[in-house]
């Protein structure tokens, strides 16, 4: 896929575990797993925005895209 989610990373430079965004943001601890493994669907804005209010950061930093390779 394309789009590549680094919410991983963003909460290791904030030295900041899943459970507590996940208290934080009000979303359950799997589901944040579910994000940092790139295996959701979607996200809302509201959970995005509550993401980079916590983690100090902008969308970019946690969504990245990536042009996938053609096979020649």
């Amino acid at each position: 896929m394309p789009i590549v989610v680094n919410l991983d990373v963003m909460l290791a430079r904030r030295k900041m575990r899943s459970k507590e965004l996940a208290e934080r943001i009000g979303i359950t601890e799997p589901n944040v797993s579910l994000l940092k493994a790139g295996k959701v669907r979607g996200v809302r804005f509201e959970t995005l925005e509550k993401i980079c209010q916590v983690l100090d950061c902008q969308p970019g930093d946690i969504l990245e895209y990536r042009a996938e390779e053609s096979e020649a």
